[in-house]
């Protein structure tokens, strides 16, 4: 699944081709991905202005002077440009009036798209119950501290809960928790406070680096000029058990947490 990296380098391709442009002309090729899309969609996008593209977790936000399309990649999803031809999963297309087509493409269908309205009605349940963002300023080591403290579940598993920091997945948070040297089985009420302000620092590193090089392609993430994500070049430990930690070569572990693998060295992150 796209994790924050995949999509914020998808909102920041997808940024110069809308900001600034009217929706010309809005081709929907089926009724819904995961759920339907909203109701008159066609409608209130079409003629829109486009005022500005941004990221919330995992959702990327096209905000118009008419309300906000909100869409989620889901397993599969990705965006194309210059889609003047329509591909078998294409769902949805925006012409705009320089005469550029972009394509939400979806082959698994997991993903969605919602709608938001400009004066703030129908707020977006999936945003209330989520934590600060990563790489945002109400992310600190005095708040996470704070979050961690009296719990008992792994330090993976609360990195991964949404309501605590919005935007991580199974990626990042492995690689994290390495640069940090602290296990992913470390329960949260037991990682040193010393060790938050790295850890925190270790996050936005991450996320950073892994935004910088387009993301992490597993399987289906593609930018929105085709290209492939280039960090998974770049892992660490995820992805590569009984292989040498690149820190002090002891062979790095597999343990599934949760129904997820965790990849660590248990001689660097205790």
């Amino acid at each position: 699944m796209p994790e924050l990296p995949e999509v914020e380098t998808v909102v920041q391709g997808l940024t110069p081709h809308l900001v600034g442009q009217q929706v010309a002309e809005v081709d929907l090729r089926r009724d819904g991905l995961r759920r339907p899309f909203p109701a008159d969609l066609r409608q209130r996008l079409t003629g829109a202005h486009i005022l500005s593209l941004s990221r919330r977790a995992k959702y990327g936000l096209i905000t118009s002077d008419r309300g906000t399309l909100v869409f989620h990649l889901g397993m599969s999803g990705r965006w194309r440009i210059d889609a003047q031809i329509a591909e078998k999963h294409d769902h949805l297309r925006l012409l705009t009036g320089a005469g550029t087509w972009l394509a939400l493409n979806d082959a698994r269908r997991f993903g969605s798209v919602d709608w938001l309205e400009a004066d703030g009605g129908g707020d977006f349940a999936p945003f209330a119950a989520l934590g600060p963002e990563p790489l945002g300023s109400d992310f600190t080591a005095d708040y996470l501290a704070a979050a961690l403290r009296m719990r008992g579940t792994p330090i993976k598993n609360l990195l991964l809960d949404q309501s605590i920091v919005a935007g991580l997945g199974n990626i990042y948070v492995c690689e994290a928790l390495h640069i940090a040297h602290i296990s992913p089985l470390t329960r949260g009420r037991d990682v040193p406070r010393k060790n938050i302000v790295p850890l925190v620092a270790a996050i936005r590193q991450v996320l950073a680096d892994a935004i910088a090089a387009g993301g992490s392609t597993i399987r289906d993430h593609r930018q929105i000029s085709g290209e492939l994500g280039y960090f998974s070049h770049s892992w660490r430990v995820y992805g590569r058990a009984n292989q040498p930690c690149p820190s002090c070569a002891a062979p790095i572990l597999r343990h599934v947490q949760s129904g997820r693998s965790s990849f660590y060295c248990a001689k660097c992150q205790r």
